[in-house]
């Protein structure tokens, strides 16, 4: 192989991941769109939903290992060379932003706007 293609890649991963490639895919297109919808709707970042998010995001990146590990039928103890735990480096990376970029859409999808749930305050002082 001299030559590293697009074809060739999504061969590799094909056979790799099976017929779960596709679904991860839209997946992770899914979950860009959403949180490229909540920051322009919010008008930039939130800073308490992004820290939730960033924890959350060290479970997905350890929960990606785990899967890697079930998936290849290996464990820690089979990891040989420097680009062994290279792969398991980007492979944490991977499953840590995924899991914040995810979690952060789902929680600005599901959580109130910050202007309804000050009103909303207002609202149950002066009524109480």
């Amino acid at each position: 192989m001299k030559e590293l293609d697009l074809a060739t890649l999504v061969a590799v991963f094909e056979e790799m991941l099976g017929w779960t490639l596709w679904p991860i895919v839209a997946a992770c297109a899914v979950a860009t769109l959403a949180f490229l919808y909540v920051v322009l709707r919010d008008r930039g970042v939130v800073a308490g939903r992004m820290l939730r998010a960033e924890l959350l995001g060290v479970l997905g990146g350890v929960a990606a290992v785990a899967v890697m590990f079930v998936v290849t039928n290996s464990s820690p103890a089979d990891l040989g060379g420097p680009i062994d735990w290279l792969l398991v480096v980007g492979i944490f990376a991977a499953g840590l932003v995924g899991t914040v970029i995810a979690s952060y859409a789902a929680m600005g999808l599901f959580a109130r706007a910050p202007e309804r749930a000050g009103a909303a305050l207002r609202e149950r002082a002066l009524g109480a």
